[in-house]
């Protein structure tokens, strides 16, 4: 039960931060005076996005190999709860599906999508990016990139694809659909790792990222039906500040 308990309050803090920077009063967005190089100055709880050292998405181009623990995947079936945000495509998650990497476990909250991709593999970006959002007992955060390039279509993706909520703000929750997130992972579980944020405001930091090396498979099909939604919903690349970047065997 105690487990259960800070597990709430984790996710409290995780969607309470998605909810403020939705709802706050200062609105952002990525194009114009509202877009990334303007998201520092919106609003005070922004500042992060200007003054951050530890910034996300980043370019990894000369990661340091390293004994690193394998990321365990435990992640369930579970009856799909989905809401365009206004700013991406969103499926929420409850308790029970989680990470472990070494000693930490961390909870998935929720996981969503960028057109084009966000983080690049030394200067190459993809069609897309998947970031799935965990948190621990304490409130902190791991991300997991998962990188989606050109090719043959993705089940898992195409059968998410057809409940794309049209109204934006509210979560749809169809009866009998469920959503199976390990349909989204690479069978390479290979990865980077580096201390970085939130890609959207108020772009906390303290976030640990799990960048996955292998990409999956999309459809161009499945990219258009993002990208009609959403042209452009990636932040631009965050210079490294010195940060150590490491990759798995």
């Amino acid at each position: 039960m105690r487990h259960v308990f800070f597990f709430w309050l984790a996710c409290f803090a995780v969607l309470s931060t998605a909810a403020r920077a939705d709802e706050n009063s200062a609105p952002w967005s990525y194009a114009g005076d509202t877009g990334p190089a303007h998201w520092g100055t919106l609003a005070p709880d922004f500042k992060d996005c200007a003054l951050g050292k530890f910034q996300s998405p980043i370019d990894v181009r000369r990661a340091k190999r390293a004994d690193l623990p394998a990321i365990t995947f435990n992640y369930q079936v579970t009856p799909l709860r989905i809401i365009n945000t206004g700013h991406a495509i969103q499926v929420n998650f409850p308790p029970g599906s989680f990470i472990t990497v070494g000693a930490k476990r961390y909870e998935l909250v929720q996981f969503h999508f960028h057109h084009p991709s966000e983080s690049k593999l030394s200067g190459q970006g993809f069609p897309m990016e998947l970031h799935l959002v965990h948190a621990d007992a304490d409130g902190k955060l791991a991300v997991v990139g998962v990188l989606l390039a050109d090719g043959k279509a993705n089940p898992a993706l195409d059968a998410l694809w057809k409940y794309i909520p049209q109204e934006m703000g509210k979560e749809s929750t169809p009866d009998g659909v469920s959503v199976d997130p390990n349909g989204f992972l690479p069978a390479n579980r290979a990865y980077f790792t580096f201390p970085g944020s939130l890609t959207t405001p108020p772009c906390s930091e303290d976030v640990t990222w799990y960048l996955l090396r292998s990409p999956v498979w999309v459809s161009k099909a499945e990219v258009g039906t993002f990208s009609k939604l959403y042209p452009n919903n990636a932040r631009p690349v965050q210079p490294l500040h010195g940060r150590p970047v490491e990759a798995s065997r």
